[in-house]
C-alpha cells in the first residue's frame, strides 16, 4: 500500500534532520517493502520573509491530500515565534483536528541523565498533551496599546468534548502500557477550568476501572518528575502543562534532541503530523551537528500510525543501538558524532 507523506523541512536544523530521516525511511522501506512517496513543501520563516505568510493560502488543502505529515522545525531570528507558530504549526494541528499530542521519552542505554542516580530503563513515560484548545486559545486581545494602562487578555478554553476525548485517549494508552495514569492539574489555584478538568477525569476514570490513576498539582508534579521520574508512565495534561512537562521529561532523559512527538487525529479522518520536540536551533544550523534522533523517532511513530508496526520496531531498535554506541552519539549526548554518522549507523543496522 502506497503512502504519500507531506514533508515540511522548515527552518534551522529542520531541513538537516528531515533529510536524515528521509534517508533512514528509505532504508526501512526497502527492507520492509513499504511504498513511501514524499511531497515536499518549502514553507518556513524564509517564506514569511519573502511573501508575508508562512504557507500559501491553499496550504492546508494541499496537506489534506497526504496520509501523514513530517515536520522538521519552525522558527528563525527576525520572525517572532508567535508569528511562525500561528502561521504554520498551530493551523495544521487545528484544521486537521489533531487533538492528541503524544510525547514519549525514555532513558536508553548509553544515555546519561543529569540526575545522577537515574539509570537506563528507569525513565519510560508518555506525556499526552491536549493539542487544540486549553490555554492556547485565540480568544482575547490587547487594549490601550502604548498607553500606561495597556492590558492584554487571554482566555483559556476547556470544552467537555475536548477534555473527554483527550482523557479517554490517555486512559486507553495507559491500559496498553502499565495501567497507570497521572493527570496534571492546578485546581487549587485556577478556579474554573482546572476543577472542570478534574471532574471530567473522574467521570472518565469510572469508565476505565482497570487503570490506576491519580491527580497531581502541576507544580508538585514538575518536582516529582525530577525527584522520582521512574514513578510515572502516562501523564495527561492540558495544552500548556503538557508542553512544559514534555520538555522537562526530555531534559531529565538527558537531551531534548531525542524527543519525538505525534500530533494525532485518532479518527483518521485527517492526516496526522509527526515532528521532533526540539526547535530550529539556528546556532548549529548548517554545521552537520544536529541530532536526528528526535525526528527519526517521530518517523517511528508515523510508521506505526500508518500500520507498519514491524518496520517501526525495526527502526526503533536501530535508534537504541545508535544511542548505545558512543561513536554515534551527538554532542548534545556527550559524544562527537555528526548527523551523517548517526544516519550511516541507522541505515547499516536496517540493511544488516
Amino acid at each position: 500500500m502506497a503512502h504519500q507523506i507531506g514533508v515540511i523541512p522548515g527552518d534551522g536544523i529542520g531541513p538537516e534532520v528531515v533529510a536524515a530521516t528521509r534517508t533512514v525511511l528509505d532504508a526501512v522501506a526497502g527492507v520492509h517493502a513499504l511504498d513511501l512517496a514524499y511531497v515536499e513543501h518549502d514553507w518556513s520563516c524564509r517564506t514569511y520573509a519573502e511573501t508575508g505568510t508562512m504557507m500559501p493560502d491553499d496550504g492546508l488543502d494541499r496537506l489534506a491530500e497526504h496520509d501523514a505529515i513530517l515536520l522538521g522545525a519552525v522558527g528563525w531570528p527576525g520572525v517572532p515565534d508567535h508569528v511562525s507558530l500561528w502561521g504554520l504549526l498551530i493551523p495544521i494541528r487545528r484544521h486537521f483536528r489533531q487533538y492528541v499530542n503524544e510525547r514519549p521519552i525514555a532513558l536508553f542505554e548509553g544515555m546519561e541523565s543529569p540526575l545522577r542516580r537515574l539509570r537506563p530503563g528507569d525513565l519510560d513515560l508518555v506525556v499526552v498533551r491536549e493539542n487544540v484548545e486549553g490555554e492556547y486559545s485565540e480568544i482575547g486581545g490587547r487594549l490601550n496599546r502604548g498607553f500606561p494602562d495597556e492590558m492584554a487578555v487571554q482566555e483559556a478554553v476547556f470544552t467537555r468534548p475536548g477534555v473527554t476525548r483527550i482523557v479517554d485517549h490517555a486512559f486507553g494508552l495507559a491500559r496498553s502500557r502499565s495501567g497507570y495514569l497521572t493527570s496534571a492539574t492546578k485546581s487549587n489555584g485556577i478556579v474554573h477550568t482546572m476543577p472542570f478538568w478534574d471532574e471530567v477525569v473522574r467521570e472518565r476514570a469510572a469508565e476505565h476501572p482497570d487503570v490506576r490513576w491519580d491527580l497531581e498539582l502541576i507544580d508538585a508534579l514538575a518536582a516529582k518528575v525530577v525527584l522520582e521520574p521512574e514513578r510515572f508512565d502516562v501523564i495527561v495534561a492540558s495544552n500548556l502543562f503538557g508542553d512544559i512537562l514534555s520538555d522537562l521529561t526530555a531534559a531529565v532523559a538527558g537531551s531534548i534532541g531525542i524527543a519525538p512527538s505525534a500530533n494525532l487525529d485518532p479518527t483518521r479522518e485527517h492526516p496526522s503530523m509527526f515532528e521532533p520536540v526540539h526547535g530550529s536551533a539556528p546556532d548549529i544550523a548548517g554545521q552537520g551537528l544536529a541530532n536526528p534522533i528526535g525526528t527519526v523517532w517521530s518517523a517511528v511513530m508515523m510508521l506505526d500510525h500508518l500500520g507498519h508496526p514491524e518496520a517501526a520496531a525495526h527502526l526503533m531498535d536501530g535508534v537504541r543501538r545508535s544511542l548505545r554506541d558512543p561513536t554515534t552519539r551527538t554532542r548534545d549526548l556527550g559524544g562527537t558524532a555528526g548527523t551523517a554518522d548517526v544516519v550511516e549507523a541507522l541505515v547499516a543496522h536496517l540493511r544488516r
